[in-house]
């Protein structure tokens, strides 16, 4: 069963429990931290971005995780399965950094320390404007890019956690973001063609239990002629009300159940195989480039696999369409967190 909730409401009730787990196609839960009744040690709040083309990729985060904090840049290069990445770790956070309480308005920022990041919200496109100094082997990093809002359907959902009634994720994925801009890097500028050029945004606030293992994979591209995308995910949470599985063609928003990853490991550069278990989704992708996230402060523990790879395969909509494409880079993941 997959619940879909159309109407606005509060994301959780007088007790700070989740009032209406389920999902929606735009934000329908109003969220507010205040109403948050668990320890503000395990309030989880990021804005994360991701823009990639088929040769290279640019992603950017600023999340706040209550005893500590991360902002993140990092470039991906699929011709030579590299990527760069610098962070700068905060401590004793704890809401400071003032992440907006809904995705559709408010900016993010955090300046210092040689990071100058400013996620711009506007009515119809969102700016990331990005500075780091001494990104790679001294020289500097600079991104302007502008994503495009076209007003489609996404991924809307709020999941809770069955052991902890005051734990929560209120989550938006929002694929097929027209891209364009240019990312300076070590003498060169990457440019994103809005015509061809995506990204997805993945919006999270909530509080999350210390140890999850999650599985997500995104994907943003045109096929026919018409953009199309994917989130797939599952891992922790209780999904009885809903999982975050679905597919969006031409702006419109079609619903999976359940979905599975195929994964060989310890070999995370052999292909992967993603299926659902309705028939309406089959996929394979052949990696090109594994992002090893390996951080271990002890507290903190961040163990995963971030892979981008060309991803083909089918899917059936909602009317029974049948939608065939090939070598569409996106990404999948697999990542434990201790935090």
């Amino acid at each position: 069963m997959q619940k879909r909730i159309i109407e606005t409401q509060p994301l959780l009730n007088d007790k700070g429990m989740l009032a209406n787990p389920g999902y929606a196609t735009y934000p329908v839960f109003v969220y507010d931290r205040n109403q948050i009744k668990a320890s503000v040690w395990r309030i989880k709040e990021w804005d994360y971005y991701c823009a990639i083309n088929d040769n290279y990729g640019f992603s950017c985060v600023i999340a706040d995780l209550g005893y500590s904090a991360m902002i993140t840049a990092t470039f991906l290069d699929f011709q030579t399965g590299v990527s760069y990445k610098k962070t700068k770790l905060l401590w004793f956070v704890f809401g400071k950094l003032r992440l907006p309480s809904s995705s559709a308005e408010g900016n993010v920022a955090y300046h210092g320390s040689g990071f100058d990041f400013d996620f711009i919200r506007n009515e119809n496109e969102r700016i990331l404007d990005i500075r780091i100094k001494n990104f790679y082997e001294e020289t500097n990093l600079e991104c302007n890019l502008k994503l495009l809002d076209l007003k489609d359907d996404s991924l809307v959902i709020a999941t809770p956690w069955k052991d902890k009634p005051l734990a929560f994720y209120y989550n938006q994925k929002i694929n097929c973001i027209p891209t364009e801009g240019v990312v300076k890097f070590r003498g060169k500028e990457y440019k994103f063609s809005a015509t061809k050029d995506f990204s997805v945004l993945d919006w999270g606030r909530g509080v999350w239990t210390y140890k999850n293992t999650w599985f997500w994979c995104s994907l943003s591209g045109v096929v026919g002629g018409k953009r199309f995308g994917m989130n797939l995910g599952y891992g922790f949470g209780d999904t009885t009300a809903a999982t975050e599985n679905m597919i969006f063609y031409d702006g419109f928003a079609h619903k999976l159940d359940q979905v599975e990853f195929h994964i060989q490991e310890p070999d995370f550069l052999k292909p992967w195989l993603f299926n659902d278990n309705e028939g309406r989704l089959k996929m394979e992708m052949k990696p090109l480039l594994d992002r090893q996230d390996t951080m271990n402060l002890g507290i903190i523990k961040n163990l995963g696999h971030q892979v981008f790879g060309k991803m083909s395969g089918y899917f059936i909509l909602d009317d029974g369409l049948k939608i065939e494409f090939k070598d569409v880079i996106g990404f999948a993941e697999k990542i434990t967190n201790h935090y």
